[in-house]
């Protein structure tokens, strides 16, 4: 029994027409959302682990302190290229000194061999001591006598070096006085510390300016004794 009109069943078809509810779709609400949480996720993570924004004061510090490194990295850059320039140099003028060191060794070894071969031309002492007095020039001039005199001991057998010798060296004049009277007086007398050879100058003022010197005898007296060890005798010539 059918209580009223039927209603026709609604069937939707593909080209059909349907109302569409108002409001925002749930899709697109949850979009939003995430992205929001996203972000501000984002921020936390920026905020509680990422480096720290640095305020006014603290950028210009960093650009502060940046400068400065910067000029003494510059500074220290400039000191090692001149520490470098120093070095080169130093090594350079130690080649140098090595150069001439080596240069003087082979003069002086050429001089003690000149030397060597210069001693044996001169002529010997006529008593065979050692040392010798070997020459010596004695020159009389304004009261006074100027001497040079050369001393050389021999070398010992075997040896290429002589032992020192000190001691002292006096010398002893003989002359006239203006009456013929003929007299000695010494002249001078100084330490002696010799090695293989030396030359001894100076010049002895006569304690008589009228006494004329003839000769001169030269003693050498080894050190704390008396006893002549050298002597030898040379004249006297005017000087001008």
């Amino acid at each position: 029994m059918s209580l009223g009109p039927k209603r026709p069943t609604f069937k939707p078809t593909p080209y059909g027409y349907t109302r569409r509810s108002r409001g925002i779709p749930r899709w697109l609400m949850l979009l939003i959302t995430g992205v929001v949480l996203g972000a501000g996720g984002v921020l936390f993570l920026q905020r509680s682990y990422g480096p720290q924004r640095l305020t006014v004061e603290q950028s210009e510090q960093l650009r502060s302190d940046l400068n400065t490194s910067n000029m003494e990295s510059q500074r220290l850059s400039i000191e090692s290229e001149k520490i470098k320039t120093e070095i080169k140099q130093a090594r350079q003028d130690q080649q140098e000194q090595a150069a001439r060191a080596e240069q003087a060794r082979k003069q002086t070894a050429d001089m003690e061999a000149g030397l060597a071969s210069l001693i044996q031309a001169i002529p010997p002492d006529p008593r065979g001591t050692s040392p010798g007095i070997r020459g010596a020039d004695m020159v009389a001039r304004d009261a006074g006598v100027d001497y040079r005199i050369l001393l050389i001991q021999d070398l010992p057998e075997g040896r290429s070096e002589v032992p020192a010798l000190r001691g002292r060296i006096k010398l002893i004049a003989q002359g006239a006085y203006p009456n013929g009277n003929t007299g000695y007086i010494d002249l001078a007398e100084q330490p002696l510390d010799m090695g293989r050879y030396i030359v001894i100058e100076g010049r002895a003022e006569l304690p008589n300016k009228a006494f004329r010197p003839r000769q001169v005898t030269i003693q050498v007296m080894g050190e704390g004794s008396d006893k002549v060890i050298a002597t030898r005798t040379f004249h006297v010539v005017a000087g001008r």
